[in-house]
């Protein structure tokens, strides 16, 4: 179902850069969850089975090092890395006594490119097995719909956004399809897609910079607990050096982002991603302290990437434009818009270095953590909810 290692999206390829660098010791576990309900995925389990072997078979080629290496971001050792990479089914286990539970244990820099191409194979794979064969000519008047839409808004030529599909797509070949049609028709509003086959093939921008699993690590890699959303921020900063500026502010609540993004990260990041709560608060919050900290917001990129449709991007454009920079990543609406109901599905990193880590979302059901008590104590040190009893007896920093 995946020719190549390159089908997945940027952000794995700069985080993993940063763990070859920084962390290459450090080990992770995952896990998936289906956020549906009443969605049953033991039918595809034989399927994804050999899907997997599949996938570990890939290797880098000549070309697609080329076209990394070529990213002025990407560093020579990272490329070299990459020659001998090779995903390993050994890390992956999968448990089917209730449900397709998957976990995936090992060391971070050999486990990170999992996610999203498990996801994307998992998500293609359920609508085989339900038999979903759509009428094209309808997805595609769906997609020129949308197209229209945008044309007419009447700043078009102000409105920017990325394709973010690649996780809940509806196949490879249809995310291809809708990417190459919008490149065509909106060459002017298309920045790009996190899909780095895609990108090369089409020759548009690849977009992406750091995911939740990057922040959450720091959990147990940090200096202290308190310190380790400042402590993620500042590795990025000593990898990249200006590249890749978008902070992500979601992990553990934005009113705790807020305090830790200080001036110093105001000036450095480029901008901040929203990704979970209400898009208009959060966007306000922002500005109130770029505002508060003497920073001219103008400048400023606002990435909104919370399950975008056109209509949400381009109100949420016309509430920000003139104030930010604000750009859009829209998904599922876009590659999964076939007439097939799309699942929830995510794999979520919950340990690493043998201590759990969470997200603490803005929005209702995203939180996942196989340790309570931790979730618990990560809420009291971040003021994410009224305090909560002491846990220092478990022994977390």
């Amino acid at each position: 179902m995946l020719t190549s290692l390159l089908d997945t999206d940027l952000y794995k390829f700069t985080m993993m850069q940063v763990v070859l660098h920084q962390f290459p010791g450090a080990q992770v576990e995952y896990r998936f969850r289906c956020r549906t309900e009443a969605v049953d995925l033991l039918v595809i389990e034989a399927p994804f089975r050999a899907a997997l072997t599949q996938l570990c078979a890939l290797r880098f080629n000549e070309d697609e090092l080329s076209y990394l290496r070529n990213l002025r971001y990407i560093k020579p050792d990272f490329v070299d890395f990459l020659r001998l990479f090779q995903l390993n089914e050994g890390y992956v286990e999968i448990d089917t006594r209730h449900g397709l539970d998957i976990r995936i244990r090992g060391p971070w820099l050999h486990t990170i490119l999992f996610e999203v191409p498990l996801l994307a194979i998992i998500n293609e794979l359920y609508f085989k097995a339900l038999g979903t064969v759509p009428d094209l000519s309808i997805a595609r008047q769906r997609l020129n719909d949308k197209i229209e839409l945008i044309r007419s808004h009447s700043d078009v030529a102000h409105f920017v956004f990325s394709d973010f599909g690649t996780r809940r797509r509806f196949s490879g070949a249809w995310q291809q399809e809708v990417v190459h049609t919008l490149k065509h028709e909106l060459p002017q509003q298309l920045s790009g897609t996190s899909n780095v086959l895609i990108a090369k093939t089409l020759g548009i921008s690849a977009i992406g910079t750091m995911a939740h699993e990057y922040l959450q690590a720091f959990q147990a890699l940090g200096p202290r607990l308190a310190d380790s959303q400042r402590a993620a921020f500042e590795a990025w900063a000593k990898e990249y050096r200006g590249d890749l500026g978008i902070a992500l502010s979601d992990v553990v609540g934005m009113d705790a982002f807020l305090r830790d993004f200080d001036l110093y990260f105001c000036k450095l990041f480029d901008g901040v991603r929203h990704d979970s709560g209400d898009p208009v608060e959060w966007g306000e919050k922002m500005l109130t302290h770029y505002r508060e900290h003497r920073i001219d917001a103008h400048a400023k990129t606002l990435v909104f990437s919370d399950g975008l449709t056109v209509p949400k991007a381009l109100a949420l454009h016309d509430i920000f434009i003139g104030r930010a920079k604000p750009v859009f990543g829209i998904g599922t609406n876009l590659t999964c818009d076939v007439g097939a109901i799309p699942i929830n599905i995510v794999i979520k990193m919950v340990s690493c270095n043998g201590q759990p880590v969470a997200k603490l979302s803005d929005s209702p059901g995203k939180t996942m953590c196989d340790d309570p008590l931790y979730l618990a104590y990560l809420k009291q040190v971040f003021s994410a909810h009224p305090p909560m009893s002491s846990f220092a007896a478990h022994g977390r920093r």
